[in-house]
């Protein structure tokens, strides 16, 4: 399973798909969608606006993905 750094609370489906290299630009991740079979946290996934948090698993034609929030944390004082 790949561990997928994001900063954000959540990154779109559409936009997760560019950033790890599976489309150039957003307006093809509907066809993506389509002709690919996608989960999320064992879901089939349709929606390119579909959010997608911290510790869900994406599936994508049998690769896994896990999403990580690595933004900067306060420690508790």
């Amino acid at each position: 399973m790949e561990k997928i750094y994001i900063k954000t609370p959540f990154i779109k489906l559409s936009q997760f798909l560019k950033f790890i290299g599976l489309i150039d630009n957003g307006s093809l991740s509907k066809i993506f969608i389509e002709e690919n079979e996608i989960f999320v946290d064992g879901v089939l996934e349709k929606r390119r606006n579909k959010k997608l948090y911290e510790n869900s698993v994406i599936s994508i034609n049998e690769k896994e993905y896990l999403i990580v929030n690595s933004g900067e944390r306060v420690k508790d004082e």
